[in-house]
């Protein structure tokens, strides 16, 4: 074991002193590796960013979350009230409540744009969320003071709303908000919690923070009148597959409109989860591929090692004679050249990690500075990604540093001694 060990550190220091004599040929010979280490680690990272990124974004909205809403088949006509016969209505969400054995919840929805006044402040186009009381749960709203809205609320179709702290700030409100009066549209709410601003994406249309109103389901005919559109938030079940999820959920719908076979939907789901698969899908496919580029420039890489490999031992021929001629084996005469093939590629990996790094950086920077690149702000790159680096690196420098290894320890010490 020591006589290996110290094998092993000759011929490593032995290496290292044949590049320092050949430092130009060296950097030269390592450019591929240094490219390719280079490329993979920057790729990696800034598609593992990305992935984070939106992924990130669907599930703020809850991975076991669908949206359900009514819808009018493309093969009719339509007019409003073709619209306002295909809505979801309460009874909808009834059936599924009593029916569905994989929905955990159901909550309806209503939204509007309307004009909010608080004292001399006012706003037009604030967004305002008609809701059942499971919604908050559904939709990961935390309360920050006050109290959630109640079912008592809408069965007393008492004016009492929530804000989000955004809102507090807009309309100027003193106190924290709870216990203030605001009129949505000229009718006079009470504000009795205060529910935690949820940013959106640039995906979901824009990660600026906006004001936010939520009232009782019950007000929604009140604010919006005769013509209003529901939609409805389900959260379904843990370990379901969506799609037996969102063919119970059919079969309910169908059965309680009354569709007869031939007839279309006249509901739409949209389920989270399946995007989600989706995304991760498309993040591993890039990876691969981005993978796939860089290890062939890796491979050009390692054709470089072996071509200098070869012609170092060409150089060295006489050397190599000389050794064998006084006893050396064969055997440390080839891991002479592959340990001096395998360092050369590790020293490339190094310098493509280092450059690497340096251009997450500036990913990061970018991502800071720049609203259009913010998905790479969080770009780093992963563990796995240096393993697979060194590890490519190390199997280029073996596989293509093994035929000049194998052919300088198969030179004749007299043939070699001979050598001009």
């Amino acid at each position: 074991m020591t006589f290996l060990i110290r094998l092993i550190t000759q011929t490593v220091f032995s290496a290292i002193g044949q590049m320092m004599a050949n430092k130009a040929r060296a950097a030269l010979t390592t450019l591929g590796i240094i490219i390719g280490v280079w490329a993979i680690t920057a790729v990696i990272a800034a598609v593992t960013s990305l992935n984070t990124f939106v992924l990130k974004g669907f599930e703020e909205f809850g991975a076991n979350r669908i949206e359900l809403w009514g819808t009018i088949p493309p093969s009719q006509r339509r007019s409003r009230d073709d619209w306002q016969r295909v809505r979801l209505k309460v009874e909808d969400a009834e059936a599924i409540r009593k029916h569905a054995k994989s929905i955990e919840m159901v909550a309806l929805t209503s939204n509007l744009r309307a004009r909010i006044r608080a004292g001399e402040i006012e706003k037009a186009g604030v967004r305002v969320t008609c809701m059942e009381p499971q919604f908050l749960e559904i939709d990961r709203r935390v309360i920050k003071s006050g109290r959630p809205l109640a079912e008592s609320d809408s069965t007393d179709e008492l004016p009492v709303c929530l804000i989000n702290d955004k809102a507090i700030d807009e309309l100027r409100l003193n106190d924290g908000g709870v216990g203030e009066f605001l009129t949505i549209n000229d009718r006079r709410f009470l504000i009795v919690g205060v529910i935690e601003t949820k940013a959106m994406g640039p995906m979901f249309g824009g990660d600026d923070a906006q004001s936010e109103i939520m009232v009782p389901f019950a007000q929604v005919p009140k604010l919006q009148g005769r013509f209003y559109w529901i939609q409805a938030a389900l959260r379904m079940k843990s370990g379901l597959d969506e799609n037996d999820v969102k063919a119970e959920i059919r079969f309910i719908l169908r059965k309680h409109r009354m569709l007869r076979p031939e007839e279309e939907d006249t509901f739409e789901m949209f389920v989270f989860e399946s995007i989600l698969r989706q995304m991760r899908g498309m993040a591993t496919g890039m990876t691969m591929a981005a993978a796939v580029l860089v290890g062939i420039s890796l491979l050009v890489g390692g054709v470089g090692i072996m071509n200098i490999m070869l012609v170092s031992v060409s150089e060295r021929t006489r050397e190599i004679g000389l050794r064998k001629a006084v006893g050396a084996n064969p055997l440390v005469v080839l891991l002479q050249f592959l340990i001096e093939a395998v360092i050369l590629c590790l020293m490339g990996g190094l310098l493509g990690l280092i450059l690497g790094q340096l251009s997450v950086l500036g990913m990061q920077a970018g991502g800071r500075g720049n609203e259009a690149l913010k998905a790479l702000a969080t770009a780093e790159i992963p563990p796995s990604a240096i393993v697979l680096s060194f590890g490519f690196s190390a199997a280029v420098g073996v596989i293509f540093g093994m035929w000049p290894a194998i052919k300088a320890a198969r030179l004749d010490p007299i043939e070699a001694l001979r050598h001009e």
